[in-house]
């Protein structure tokens, strides 16, 4: 099985696609006078967001208050955008691995507790999916509404009618996270222990308000405390 990889080059859509490398980026850590101005002014270039959230996760992806405060002067719709961007392609190593025990016959329906069981809208219809479909309809499906040129065409600003698509693919790739920790808990153990991504989402959707917390059933310690503190600042 195959997920839809978010990475794919969009310079035909985005022509001006910031060519440099990881062996050329930015030290962060010493940006000041004019590296300062210079990394500002990448900021506004389409793929060094991007490739500025990487590095921070690179540097130490524990540390989830750093990797989700913009820097100052970032367009936060944009910021937004591109983290959502980031946690579709890291889901798909939680896909991938959920696959060694999630199958259509063990898992016959996407579920989370007794009390949830979800739809997949990657149909003409709504309907009852396997969870492992589920999972691949909804990483397909967000990954073409990410790179649709016609709700995002730039990746420097997003237009206004395109911010509430946020909010919804939030809630769909959510129900990965839930069902693997309520139905494939070691796996889901194993996952968050190397990479903090649950940590990381659960923060990001409180942050900018694109979830309700009465929504967010996989328990997270600390990660509400600290969404609520950042927006009470």
């Amino acid at each position: 099985m195959q997920f839809h990889d978010l990475s794919v080059n969009e310079t035909a859509r985005t022509p001006c696609v910031d060519q440099s490398t990881e062996s050329d980026a930015i030290d962060f850590d010493s940006c000041d006078g004019m590296r300062q101005a210079v990394f500002y002014c990448r900021l506004s270039q389409p793929s060094f967001v991007m490739q500025y959230i990487q590095q921070l996760i690179r540097r130490d992806r524990k540390n989830v208050d750093e990797i989700l405060t913009a820097p100052e002067g970032q367009d936060v719709t944009v910021w937004k955008y591109e983290h959502l961007r980031q946690f579709c392609m890291e889901l798909n190593g939680l896909a991938v691995r959920l696959q060694e025990q999630c199958t259509p016959q063990s898992c016959r329906q996407m579920t989370a507790t007794e009390q949830w069981i979800f739809l997949c809208a990657a149909h003409k219809t709504p309907k009852e999916c396997s969870a492992i479909d589920y999972t691949r309809h909804t990483l397909d499906g967000a990954a073409c509404l990410l790179n649709s040129s016609k709700y995002f065409p730039s990746r420097v600003s997003i237009k206004a009618n395109s911010v509430n698509r946020l909010d919804s693919v939030c809630r769909r790739v959510y129900r990965i996270f839930s069902h693997a920790y309520f139905h494939h808990r070691q796996i889901f153990d194993q996952f968050e222990d190397a990479t903090a991504l649950c940590e990381r989402f659960t923060t990001y959707v409180l942050k900018y308000n694109l979830m309700s917390k009465d929504n967010l059933i996989v328990p997270i310690a600390g990660a509400a405390d600290s969404a609520a503190m950042e927006a009470q600042i």
